[in-house]
């Protein structure tokens, strides 16, 4: 299954004009309507996302090797 996503606005009378899509005069697709929320510069639920907040070897060991039985 192909799948194209294209971003429109749904016109004063309630129509919707999708144009320039990738698929053959007669093939049958499957449209799902999905709302987009605009995000608003007062939304804070994601103030960290993207930032680094600490970087401290994340693929080191969590214990000292001297503390790992299978090693001695």
């Amino acid at each position: 299954m192909q799948a194209h996503k294209i971003e429109a606005v749904v016109q004063t009378d309630g129509t919707l004009t999708l144009e320039k899509l990738p698929f053959k005069k007669g093939d049958n697709v499957e449209v799902i309507i999905l709302e987009r929320h605009v995000k608003s510069e007062s939304d804070t639920s994601n103030l960290l996302h993207g930032k680094l907040l600490r970087y401290d070897d994340p693929f080191g060991s969590a214990t000292p090797l001297e503390d790992w039985e299978a090693l001695k």
